[in-house]
């Protein structure tokens, strides 16, 4: 496989202290215009240096500056001469290693605080409310800046709740402003960036369009491509870019596994094919995959399942096109196309001090002999940023819009062994879901809701005149701005009721809908 640069464009990084919201400061960093990308703290300063930063924030985390094996950064990334602003840990991390002092007070902040900055005039902070509410979660406190910083900002339990030096272009603010319950929290990532760092705001999708564009046709040249699509929006998309590219060098490879949501095929066959004038190849392999998942009931093993078949599927597609360029004199196929994400390379591993979540994405649980070099032009996104560009790119909003679906499919929505008629009951259930919610208006106000079975389970109902042993249906509505954490969304209990009704009324085998009120963390937005 080739191994591929996230961008080509000079990244603001975030360096990862183990925080829950690194991914969020990187979100909040490209919403104002600037491309960032997330490193982890074992980074030393060459590693970053050789990156090529504009700017830096260090992120928050769980430690105290004090505990033994608390992460730690090379302390010479500070003498980079790269803009840095330092975010809760990072802050206190900043300030210890410059010079200064954190003290253990025994004054804790946790949630909604009220912070004083009397410094409004100071880059990080102007425009700044001299008096306003912010989001803090920390033990420790910076009790004295390093020398050469100013302090910006103050609250009843800390003295220096914000510092900076100017000359050397360092900031830090000990809340979290990248969190929407800190009021002002965008302004100050804003002013660092384009105030303190002199970054201008110009990255967007039309200028990723054009950049991924040209890197497709460097790295493909005359050879021949095949797209694995799904008919989700991240393989919707990364189709449609490389085929902007490339045009007809590119053939779609659509695999009916059986693991489809209701109308999905012809969604895929007809509206998108239409919109984009791609080649498609459909594989009917339901009877492939369902036989290799008989019997199995091991999250895992279905995943790993379902991923080899998928490029076992591949390959035989690369097989027929290279006896079809042999016969016509074509370029041969070299190149895989798959719609991986920002967040599943970091989900996935994707980096020092990764934990592997998703080995059942693109990027985890590819077969050893795979035989195509990948290319994926979306593994610098986000879902939001995708969406973007598939709209750019004139695909329907039914498939850009679409809710996030998973790539083993209803696979991984079944506990228990996957068989046709527990699928059949699985998709009716869906639709309905889908549809209900449709109907609705709620499309927009949840990330995803995930419909589960419970094919292992019986519960007890009475049905007409008698008692039933039907299984549950778990709904899963999740609200989240890239699925790296979640809450489940508080839905009408109109709604919830008008679904449960119908689920129990037109799918026969299910007598009982339950929800699930778990947020992630501790719970994972999938079952498995």
């Amino acid at each position: 496989m080739t191994e591929q640069t996230e961008t080509q464009q000079r990244p603001a990084l975030v360096v990862d202290f183990g925080a829950q919201y690194a991914q969020l400061i990187a979100r909040r960093v490209r919403e104002a215009g600037v491309y960032s990308e997330i490193v982890p703290h074992t980074a030393t300063a060459e590693e970053i240096a050789a990156k090529n930063p504009v700017a830096l924030i260090l992120s928050g985390g769980p430690s105290s500056v004090y505990e033994d094996g608390a992460p730690q950064l090379d302390p010479a990334v500070f003498d980079l001469g790269v803009p840095t602003l330092g975010i809760c840990y990072g802050f206190q991390y900043m300030a210890q290693t410059l010079g200064g002092e954190v003290a253990h007070t025994g004054l804790r902040e946790y949630g909604a605080t009220d912070a004083r900055i009397p410094a409004t005039e100071s880059t990080l902070l102007a425009g700044q409310p001299a008096e306003q509410n912010v989001w803090m979660s920390h033990g420790d406190q910076v009790s004295r800046a390093p020398e050469g910083f100013d302090v910006l900002a103050t609250t009843e339990a800390t003295k220096v709740a914000a510092f900076a030096n100017e000359e050397r272009r360092l900031y830090g603010v000990q809340w979290h402003p990248e969190v929407k319950h800190s009021v002002n929290g965008q302004a100050i990532i804003e002013n660092f960036l384009h105030r303190g760092a002199g970054l201008p705001a110009d990255w967007n999708s039309d200028n990723v369009i054009a950049e991924q564009t040209e890197r497709i046709r460097d790295q493909v040249g005359d050879a021949r491509v095949i797209s694995a699509l799904s008919g989700g929006v991240d393989s919707a998309v990364s189709t449609a870019l490389v085929h902007k590219a490339i045009g007809d060098q590119l053939t779609a490879v659509f695999v009916d596994h059986g693991l489809l949501r209701k109308g999905e095929r012809e969604q895929v066959e007809k509206d998108y094919v239409e919109s984009t004038g791609v080649r498609l190849i459909t594989v009917d392999a339901v009877d492939t995959f369902l036989g290799h998942l008989e019997g199995v009931t091991d999250p895992e093993t279905k995943r790993k399942i379902i991923g080899r078949e998928f490029i076992r599927a591949f390959e035989q597609v690369q097989r027929d096109l290279v006896e079809e360029a042999k016969a016509t004199g074509g370029a041969p196929v070299k190149f895989l196309v798959q719609g991986t994400l920002y967040p599943d390379v970091v989900e996935s591993g994707g980096g020092a001090g990764t934990a592997n979540i998703k080995s059942h994405h693109n990027v985890g649980g590819l077969p050893d002999d795979l035989d195509f070099e990948l290319v994926e032009p979306l593994r610098a996104l986000f879902k939001d940023e995708v969406r973007a560009i598939g709209r750019e790119l004139g695909i329907p909003e039914a498939i850009v819009g679409r809710q996030p679906f998973p790539g083993p499919g209803l696979g991984i929505r079944i506990i228990g062994e996957v068989t046709r008629e527990r699928l059949e009951i699985l998709r009716e259930a869906d639709a309905i879901a889908r549809e209900e919610l449709t109907k609705a208006g709620l499309d927009e106000t949840i990330w995803q809701c995930p419909v589960v079975l419970l094919a292992d389970v019986r519960s007890v109902g009475v049905q007409g005149d008698g008692r039933t042993y039907g299984h549950p249906i778990v709904l899963r509505p999740v609200s989240s701005e890239d699925a790296m954490t979640a809450d489940w969304t508080r839905l009408p209990y109109d709604v919830l009721a008008k679904i449960s009704n119908r689920i129990t009324n037109e799918v026969r085998e299910v007598n009982r809908v339950v929800l699930d009120v778990t947020s992630k963390p501790p719970a994972t937005i999938e079952w498995e």
